[in-house]
C-alpha cells in the first residue's frame, strides 16, 4: 500500500520497515505515441525517466525528444545506438518489413538498452508507446510478446496505450500503476491519440509520418550496396549514406552536395584522406571522393562537381584539396553515357 510518510507527487510502498519510490523507464522517440505512454505513467505518481535511444537510421532533424521530456517533466537520457546496432541491420534474426527495416529486432534492441538502464537505475519496469495494431510487422500481438520476451522483461513491460487489451503486467497487478487509467487504443488511426494530447497539453511531438530511412526504397538500395562492399560499416558511413547524390566506381565512392546544408554537413563528416571538390566563384556543390583516388575517379568527381554547379560556360575550373593542398582540373559538363 502507498506509504503515507512519501514526498508528494511519489508513489511510495512499504516493504518490510522501508519505503520504496517506484521507477519506471519509458522509452521516447519523437513521436506521440511514446510522448503520451510517459504522460500518462507520470501522472498515476510514477518516478519515470525517458530514455531516447538515437538509431543512425533516423532522419529526424529536429530534437523532438528533449522538447517533450521538458513538456511532460520528466529527465531525458540519450543514447547513441553504434556499430552493434548496424551489425544487427545486416543481419536481423526476424526479418525486414518492406525494405531493409528489421523492426522487431529493432524493437529488441531498444528495450535491452532501456533494461541495462532501468538495472542501473533501479526502476521496476519499462514503458513504451505501442499501441496494438497500428504497425503490422511489429505491433501485433505475437510480435509485442516476443519482444517482451526476448528482451528479458517478461511482465515488466508495460504499454498504457492499449494495456486495457493486453494481459496485466505486474505494474499493474501490484498496485503501481492503476489499470483503470490506461488505455484501450487499437489500429492505425491516430485520432485518438492526437485528441488526447490536445487535451493533455502535449505538442513537441513530430508529425506522424515514416522517420526511418530504412523503409524508404532509395536509401534501403544505398544501404544494401554498402553491406556487399564493406564488411565494416561505421556510423559515419551511414550519416555519409543520408546526404547528397551517390556514384560508384569499383573502388571508389563520390557524393554530391544537393545544398548548402548537405555541403556543410560533408566537410564535417570528411576524413583527412578524402578529396573534397567545389567550382570557385559560382554557385556549388560540395563534392567528397572515398576511396581510391584513381585518375578516372578524380576525373568523373570534377565533371560532376562542374555538371551540378551554376557555372556557365562548357569548360569549368574545377578546384579540389587532396590532403597536401589544393589542386585544379578543367573538365566540361558533360557525364559518360552511363550516368
Amino acid at each position: 500500500m502507498p506509504y503515507p510518510g512519501c514526498a508528494p507527487g511519489s508513489d511510495c510502498f512499504i516493504i518490510g520497515s522501508w519505503s520504496i519510490t517506484i521507477k519506471a523507464i519509458g522509452l521516447l522517440s519523437s513521436g506521440i505515441d511514446s510522448a503520451l505512454a510517459l504522460k500518462l505513467i507520470s501522472d498515476q505518481g510514477i518516478e519515470v525517466i525517458a530514455v531516447n535511444i538515437v538509431l543512425p537510421f533516423v532522419s529526424e532533424k529536429k530534437d523532438h525528444a528533449s522538447q517533450i521530456a521538458s513538456e511532460i517533466g520528466v529527465p531525458l537520457i540519450k543514447i547513441e545506438a553504434g556499430e552493434d546496432f548496424i551489425e544487427m541491420v545486416r543481419n536481423p534474426r526476424h526479418g525486414y518489413g518492406s525494405a531493409m527495416n528489421p523492426c522487431i529486432d529493432c524493437r529488441i534492441y531498444m528495450l535491452r538498452e532501456a533494461r541495462k538502464i532501468a538495472e542501473e537505475k533501479d526502476a521496476a519496469f519499462i514503458i513504451t508507446g505501442d499501441v496494438l495494431g497500428e504497425r503490422p510487422m511489429s505491433q501485433h500481438s505475437a510480435a509485442l510478446r516476443l519482444e517482451e520476451r526476448e528482451a528479458g522483461l517478461k511482465g515488466r513491460l508495460l504499454r498504457p496505450l492499449s494495456a486495457r487489451l493486453l494481459e496485466k503486467t505486474v505494474p499493474e497487478q501490484e498496485g503501481w500503476v492503476d489499470r483503470s487509467r490506461l488505455l484501450d487504443i487499437n489500429g492505425r488511426s491516430r485520432k485518438p491519440q492526437l485528441a488526447l494530447a490536445r487535451k493533455l497539453g502535449i505538442n513537441g511531438y513530430s508529425p506522424p509520418a515514416g522517420g526511418c530511412l530504412l523503409t524508404h526504397k532509395e536509401f534501403a538500395s544505398r544501404l544494401k550496396d554498402l553491406f556487399q562492399r564493406q564488411e565494416k560499416v561505421a556510423v559515419r558511413d551511414i550519416s555519409l549514406l543520408k546526404l547528397g547524390r551517390h556514384f560508384r566506381l569499383p573502388s571508389s565512392r563520390i557524393i554530391v552536395g544537393r545544398n548548402k546544408r548537405e555541403n556543410a554537413l560533408l566537410m564535417e563528416i570528411k576524413n583527412p584522406g578524402d578529396y573534397a571538390f567545389q567550382v570557385p566563384d559560382c554557385g556549388s556543390p560540395t563534392t567528397l571522393l572515398i576511396g581510391n583516388k584513381t585518375r578516372e575517379a578524380i576525373e568523373l568527381a570534377a565533371r560532376l562537381t562542374a555538371r551540378y554547379s551554376d557555372a556557365d560556360t562548357q569548360q569549368v575550373l574545377v578546384e579540389y584539396r587532396n590532403g597536401d593542398g589544393t589542386e585544379n582540373i578543367f573538365t566540361d559538363q558533360n557525364l559518360p553515357e552511363i550516368y
